[in-house]
């Protein structure tokens, strides 16, 4: 090969390795980024949680704060209460560890202003776009959700007579309960073995071994009344090394 051709063929080369290269910068850029969202329960910071170690950082309960174990410190999020409509729009104030059955922590004034059920602290967290003009605020509902928020659903209408209708409205009760599920077992007597176990180190209430199937035998714990009431037993086994465990509604 005579050497015109060996320079043809390095530039041609050289030029085709740096369009390649730029097509991947290129399609790098077009990778636009995807926000955080999650739904789930809230903890709601307190000084016995961070001195039982629950937490590893604290809040000020007198500001409106949150903490979270995956976002940045300032990423500017959305913090609302599908329940009720209300809503907080702030920063992330600490980066922390808590327990993984949380999706968040919130110190006691967010709580409030969100209306949060202690029961039940339900949330449902967004991350936004820092490119748009954000300015940390709280917000409560309007007039008009306020009216959707507390209209319950019609149940029972009675009519005492006709010339007067008299309405009686009922409000549907919550029966939402909940059941933790530790682990699934082949055998029945390893599922037995580790509640006897469990029963020894902590004090737990309503645990039993479930069959599911021939080969199948689940340790579950419940049912709790509400989401407060499993946040104890939750946290006792999660400090005894259980961390991914699963939570049923019934």
């Amino acid at each position: 090969m005579n050497l015109k051709k060996i320079l043809y063929l390095f530039l041609l080369c050289n030029l085709i390795f740096s369009c390649a290269e730029y097509q991947v910068q290129k399609s790098k850029k077009n990778i636009e980024k995807k926000f955080y969202s999650s739904k789930g329960f809230a903890l709601i910071f307190s000084e016995d949680l961070y001195k039982q170690r629950v937490i590893n950082k604290k809040l000020n309960n007198k500001k409106v704060a949150a903490m979270h174990n995956i976002l940045r410190v300032n990423t500017p999020v959305k913090i609302l209460n599908p329940k009720n409509s209300k809503f907080i729009e702030t920063k992330i104030s600490r980066k922390g560890n808590y327990p993984k059955i949380f999706n968040i922590v919130l110190s006691e004034s967010a709580a409030s202003i969100l209306g949060l059920d202690t029961e039940n602290p339900y949330v449902e967290v967004f991350e936004v776009k820092k490119n748009k003009k954000f300015v940390a605020k709280k917000s409560n509902t309007f007039d008009e959700e306020k009216n959707v928020a507390d209209k319950a659903p019609v149940d029972e209408i009675k009519m005492d007579d006709i010339t007067e209708t008299k309405v009686e409205i009922k409000k549907k009760v919550d029966k939402t309960s909940y059941i933790l599920v530790i682990s699934d077992f082949y055998y029945e007597t390893s599922a037995n073995n580790l509640m006897a176990e469990l029963a020894k180190k902590i004090n737990i209430n309503k645990i039993s071994v479930k069959k599911i199937n021939i080969n199948k035998y689940r340790l579950l714990v419940g049912p709790f009344e509400n989401f407060n009431a499993l946040k104890t037993t939750y946290i006792s086994l999660n400090n005894l090394g259980f961390e991914d465990l699963n939570i049923y509604r019934e």
